[in-house]
């Protein structure tokens, strides 16, 4: 049987092993458990990059980091294509992609989709789900997506019910969308769910799902040795002050977000099975990157330790048998993939990844930053190699989750890696970003006042509907840094 449809299910933060299917007995994740019958479940997925927005342009482009020219959550970037998903659309699929793609040169466009129902992370008169909540009986709820700031890593009960939550408009526009499919015309549907992104805010009662204690955060005796591999600003010791309570409610939360995403993936499978055209779709399950959550002691992304770094990768084609993959994969190979699988045209040159269901990978690459600040690595089967600049350190590992260096016994493996690195390395393309607030005036002053998030982070442009909200005498204060002007 040749499939004809497409879907791309995409998290945000989601590690592999918070789902069923990659051996997490703990999580409740039953749709995603049962795309997984039959599909390609890939255990050494990388991510081009620990964090989102470069992560998501590797996707789209289907280029390494070092080719696009964007490594951290900015603008910038060398890469001028059209992306894949234009060339699915070109090539007759009727396209729609719903939810969090966080291009930020360009995030409420079509970016190459026939139709988009856009829900990024904060307010912006632009943003589908910004209109959606200011024109519903909840106008007033703010921080639809969570308190940020001071309560980024703080478990929250999402102050919106169920049917109006964030993550139930994507699967509610996803099911729409279907129902509104020709099925004997091909269909190409990318849902994109923030969550499971902090803040960790399910709604009732799903925050009560999960009330047990959590298996503990993986924190090694080696842990103090691999801090330099983790970005400070999250260090649960020396910033965050978070107990091992505190992280292990937070593992709830988490969760808890991740089965209310399953259960819109379930919504989203059954529309396809009621209109007849599961047995023809391609799904496939993917994060742009992963979370640490308190694996050793630290919360966030932006490292290449597994935590972060690993991501689920379930690739469904109908007619082909599935199992497990241990070969290393990336995001950078999901254009190839699809477009040869459809039988698209494109030139091999524009994209660093292949087709995984006609070749493997023996390495990939993954980079955060550039620079002085750059952390690059390459991975192969079942090892991998760091260069981190900030320490002109190499870093080698054989084990997942990693606790031990052994670069130096690593011997004609590990020079083999370096020298793949270092080619990597030598060919990047990424601009040095510049510190915003150097020689900023008033900007020199301003002072970091919140741990969770470094920066308060909170949304900006509806900032003086809310402050309305409270009389006077009382003060509220909405300024993102200290020295702002008052709200």
């Amino acid at each position: 049987m040749k499939p004809k449809h497409i879907l791309i299910i995409m998290t945000d933060q989601c590690r592999a092993d918070a789902l069923g299917v990659y051996g997490n007995t703990y999580a409740q994740t039953p749709a995603i458990d049962e795309i997984a019958k039959g599909a390609a479940v890939f255990n050494r997925a990388v991510t081009p990059s620990p964090v989102c927005v470069p992560a998501r342009l590797s996707l789209l482009a289907g280029q390494y980091v070092n080719r696009t020219g964007n490594s951290n959550n900015n603008p910038k970037t060398c890469y001028t294509g059209e992306g894949f998903y234009s060339m699915l659309t070109k090539a007759g699929f009727e396209s729609c992609c719903v939810g969090k793609m966080h291009h930020v040169w360009d995030r409420y466009g079509l970016m190459g989709f026939g139709e988009r129902h856009t829900q990024e992370e904060m307010a912006q008169p632009d943003d589908d789900y910004t209109k959606f909540i200011k024109n519903s009986p909840y106008k007033n709820v703010f921080d639809y997506n969570g308190q940020r700031s001071d309560m980024y890593y703080v478990p929250q009960i999402s102050q919106l019910p169920a049917e109006a939550h964030p993550t139930q408009w994507i699967g509610d526009r996803s099911v729409e969308f279907i129902e509104k499919c020709d099925p004997e015309k091909p269909m190409f549907l990318m849902s994109s769910f923030i969550h499971p992104h902090p803040p960790f805010c399910p709604p009732a009662p799903w925050n009560k799902l999960f009330r047990e204690i959590p298996e503990a955060p993986f924190v090694p005796e080696e842990t103090p040795e691999l801090k330099y591999l983790l970005p400070p600003a999250f260090d649960l010791d020396t910033r965050l002050d978070m107990s091992d309570t505190d992280i292990r409610r937070a593992k709830n939360f988490y969760y808890a977000c991740v089965s209310f995403m399953d259960y819109q993936i379930g919504r989203i499978t059954d529309a396809l099975k009621a209109k007849g055209m599961y047995d023809d779709t391609v799904i496939l399950f993917i994060s742009d990157h992963g979370e640490t959550l308190g694996d050793y002691r630290h919360v966030g992304k932006r490292t290449m330790l597994s935590c972060a770094n690993r991501i689920p990768f379930i690739l469904r084609v109908p007619g082909m048998e599935g199992g497990e993959r241990v070969d290393p994969v990336s995001l950078v190979d999901v254009a190839p993939t699809l477009l040869s699988l459809f039988g698209v045209d494109y030139d091999p040159a524009e994209f660093d990844g292949i087709d995984i269901l006609s070749g493997k990978h023996s390495e990939v690459y993954s980079q955060y930053e550039c620079g002085e600040k750059a952390c690059y690595m390459v991975a192969g089967a079942d090892d991998k190699l760091i260069y981190n600049a900030a320490n002109d350190k190499y870093a080698y590992f054989t084990e997942c989750p990693e606790h031990i260096d052994r670069y130096a016994e690593g011997g004609e493996r590990v020079e083999y890696l370096k020298t793949l690195l270092d080619a990597h390395i030598a060919a990047d393309k990424c601009p040095e970003a510049k510190n915003p607030n150097k020689g900023a005036g008033k900007a020199e002053k301003k002072e970091k006042v919140y741990d969770f998030a470094g920066d308060r982070m909170d949304h900006k442009t509806r900032r003086a509907e809310e402050a309305a909200r409270i009389p006077a005498p009382y003060k509220i204060d909405l300024r993102r840094f200290v020295g702002d002007d008052p709200v």
